[in-house]
């Protein structure tokens, strides 16, 4: 499959898409000879480690290998990593690998940010998630006990390479956790993909190469045109920034934050988000209760979560989602559709509706 290419000026970098890539020595091509660090995690060491070390000749000092999760993805952890960096003399012009999930990308994209004012880094997604979404886009960070990716900085890879037949190896939790990405793009810019999305759905639950490669490859499509748009989330309300990738994310967070990172995987927390969001612009009749529900209907047929824990209130919900970083200026704002593939960023809407929708879904009254 050919490469896609996110377009940033000096920035840009190539994401390359298929089956066997680990060992592929043309793609390493341009990183040898350069001084090396990579860091995954017990799990995907135990399963694809090998093959990226052979083909970059990594010795055991330049790999560090952290136990499997969401804990990981802290600041603690971060610190660790910046000590192993510098213990083992990372070089200003060297590079780190990052070999797992979105936790592994997110962890060590922000430490290569960090890491003397910024070094290059490579992601390599394992996960279907980090594939179609966490590994694009440069955002990097780590969670802080009283809000999700609170601690962060934007810090662009210099390449992707999503080998799909890492897939193979995925636990069915976290390829349906994946899949709820792949859902998103359909709902917020491409109601077509959506459509294929419904009609291939059993493909790409028994990992059809064809259908996952073209979800996977529509999905970074779409994520790079967005990006090379608004690289930083900067653009303000309104249609077209990079927020709207955001959406079912806000209840998400909120969900992620209540439940204790990792007790609910990231994309099982939006596949919820997802639902509420379709259903609040119901509420607010800016789509059909038939587009919300087929929506929902297609979470549900996806094997995904469509309710939030059953001890979380609409006060949780509430309290967790004021910490949200698209608040501004003391407003709280929501990525929500105009229509199915037409999503909006916007705080202009009925808080009476929001605290409906957390009723709904929480199966107790919003405080006034």
């Amino acid at each position: 499959m050919p490469s896609l290419h996110v377009d940033l000026g000096h920035r840009s970098y190539p994401i390359h898409i298929g089956a066997g890539l680990l060992s592929d020595g043309s793609l390493w091509q341009a990183l040898r000879g350069r001084s090396l660090r990579l860091i995954t995690d017990e799990h995907v060491a135990a399963l694809h480690l090998d093959a990226v070390r052979s083909a970059l000749a990594l010795d055991d000092d330049a790999v560090r290998v952290l136990p499997p999760g969401e804990a990981q993805k802290s600041w603690e952890v971060a610190g660790s990593v910046q000590d192993w960096l510098l213990q083992t003399r990372l070089a200003r012009d060297g590079c780190l690998i990052a070999l797992g999930g979105g936790v592994i990308g997110d962890l060590a994209g922000f430490s290569a940010a960090i890491y003397q004012r910024g070094v290059d880094f490579v992601q390599v997604p394992t996960t279907l998630l980090s594939q179609v979404d966490s590994s694009v886009g440069g955002k990097t960070g780590v969670n802080h006990p009283l809000g999700k990716n609170m601690i962060g900085a934007f810090h662009q890879p210099i390449m992707v390479v999503a080998d799909t037949g890492t897939l193979r190896t995925l636990p069915r939790r976290e390829l349906l956790a994946g899949l709820a990405e792949v859902i998103k793009y359909g709902m917020l810019g491409d109601a077509s993909f959506l459509d294929w999305i419904t009609h291939h759905l059993d493909d790409l639950l028994t990992l059809d190469p064809v259908a996952t490669a073209e979800a996977i490859r529509r999905s970074c499509e779409m994520k790079a045109v967005i990006v090379a748009r608004d690289e930083r989330e900067s653009l303000a309300d309104g249609k077209g920034g990079r927020a709207l990738l955001n959406l079912g994310h806000t209840f998400a967070h909120a969900i992620e934050t209540h439940a204790g990172y990792g007790d609910w995987l990231h994309g099982e927390a939006v596949a919820t988000g997802l639902c509420m969001a379709a259903d609040l612009s119901a509420r607010l009749g800016w789509i059909d209760a038939d587009d919300a529900r087929r929506c929902v209907d297609l979470i549900a047929r996806s094997g995904l979560p469509t309710k939030p824990p059953g001890d979380m209130t609409p006060q949780d919900f509430l309290h967790n989602m004021a910490l949200d970083k698209k608040v501004a200026a003391g407003r709280l704002r929501l990525v929500l559709l105009r229509a199915i593939g037409d999503a909006v960023v916007t705080a202009d809407f009925d808080p009476s509706r929001l605290a409906e929708t957390l009723e709904h879904f929480c199966g107790a009254p919003a405080a006034q």
